[in-house]
């Protein structure tokens, strides 16, 4: 590729991406902040009441059809959960080397969100990993259990950061 085509390239992307978010934006106000807007980067955080809309919306009118993956962080200090889902797409070739994070919080000491397997199913394991590594309860997800670790886990989930291994 030439340096003018590469040029041209980032322009489209970022042109994208700032219509997409912007989009998000005039559409829920003040309930979405854009934490970054990179070359095929972007990540949103949206109130935990309006993640399921944001999903169908950014499904419907942008074409994210799927969850790359998806990962939690714990913030103790804060007592919040984040949860991010890496969006990406199958059907729009505009949108192939694109990934958007949709990101909300929860709270620690009752950390439950609402699941997006209705809108996007290959979030299933996804979030059955969250909740089997960081305790976050999916409301709507139609299996929160167990897959990873032993059936007797008993403890703290094992990614919350006051998780101690015994004897060390």
């Amino acid at each position: 590729m030439d340096r003018k085509s590469e040029i041209e390239l980032k322009k489209k992307s970022l042109l994208l991406s700032k219509d997409i978010l912007n989009s998000v934006v005039e559409k829920f106000g003040e309930k979405v902040d854009v934490i970054y807007d990179k070359r095929n980067r972007s990540k949103i955080m949206v109130n935990p009441e309006i993640i399921v809309e944001t999903a169908i919306f950014l499904r419907d009118h942008h074409g994210f059809d799927h969850v790359e993956s998806a990962s939690g962080t714990d913030y103790p200090k804060e007592d919040q959960i984040e949860i991010n889902y890496h969006l990406g797409s199958y059907v729009n070739p505009d949108l192939f080397p694109y990934v958007l994070v949709l990101s909300t919080k929860t709270s620690r000491s009752d950390p439950k969100s609402n699941s997006l397997i209705n809108i996007f199913p290959s979030v299933e394991y996804f979030e059955r990993e969250t909740y089997e590594m960081l305790g976050v309860y999916f409301i709507g997800h139609p299996r929160n259990e167990r897959f990873l670790l032993p059936e007797d886990w008993a403890d703290i989930p094992p990614l919350r950061k006051d998780f101690r291994l015994k004897g060390r």
